[in-house]
C-alpha cells in the first residue's frame, strides 16, 4: 500500500518560489485527502532594530501576512482542497517551521520553496528550507 500524507504544512511568504510550493501542496494535498495548513511566520529579527524609529512595521507586517494567507486559503480551496487550517508565528522562520509548527500540527510533511524573500539572508547564514530540512522530524519537500 502507498503511503500517504495526511497533514501538510507549507510555509508561504509572498516570494515566486513559496507560491511554486504552494502549487505543488494543493496538488498533493488533494492526491492524498490530506489537511493543508498554510503558514507564515513573521521574521521578528528583520524589523526588531527598524521597529524603534517606525512602530507601524509589526502592525503591517501582520497584515501582510493576514492577507497572504487569507489569499492562499481562497485559492486552495479553489483548487478543490476540502481541509485548510493557517496559522501566522512570529520570530525565526529557520526555527518556526519545523520546531514548532510541523510539530504543533503534527504535520508529516513540510513544503518550502527553495528560495525565500531575503537574498542577504541566504548568502549570510543559509536558507530557511535548509534549516527546515535540517531540523524537521517529519519529510521535507523543497520545491525549485
Amino acid at each position: 500500500m502507498d503511503f500517504e500524507y495526511k497533514r501538510i504544512v507549507n510555509a508561504v511568504d509572498g516570494s515566486k518560489a513559496s507560491k511554486k510550493a504552494f502549487q505543488k501542496a494543493v496538488e498533493i494535498a488533494k492526491r492524498n485527502n490530506a489537511t493543508l495548513i498554510l503558514t507564515h511566520v513573521v521574521d521578528t529579527r528583520t524589523f526588531a532594530t527598524a521597529e524603534a524609529y517606525d512602530k507601524s512595521l509589526s502592525e503591517r507586517a501582520e497584515n501582510f501576512a493576514k492577507e497572504l494567507l487569507n489569499e492562499y486559503v481562497e485559492d486552495a480551496k479553489e483548487a478543490g482542497v476540502t481541509s485548510i487550517e493557517h496559522t501566522i508565528k512570529y520570530g525565526s522562520p529557520k526555527v518556526a517551521i519545523a520546531k514548532e509548527i510541523a510539530p504543533d500540527y503534527d504535520a508529516d510533511l513540510i513544503i518550502v520553496g527553495a528560495t525565500g524573500l531575503n537574498a542577504v539572508e541566504r548568502f549570510l547564514i543559509g536558507s530557511v528550507s535548509e534549516s527546515v530540512a535540517r531540523y524537521a522530524k517529519s519529510d521535507v519537500l523543497i520545491v525549485r
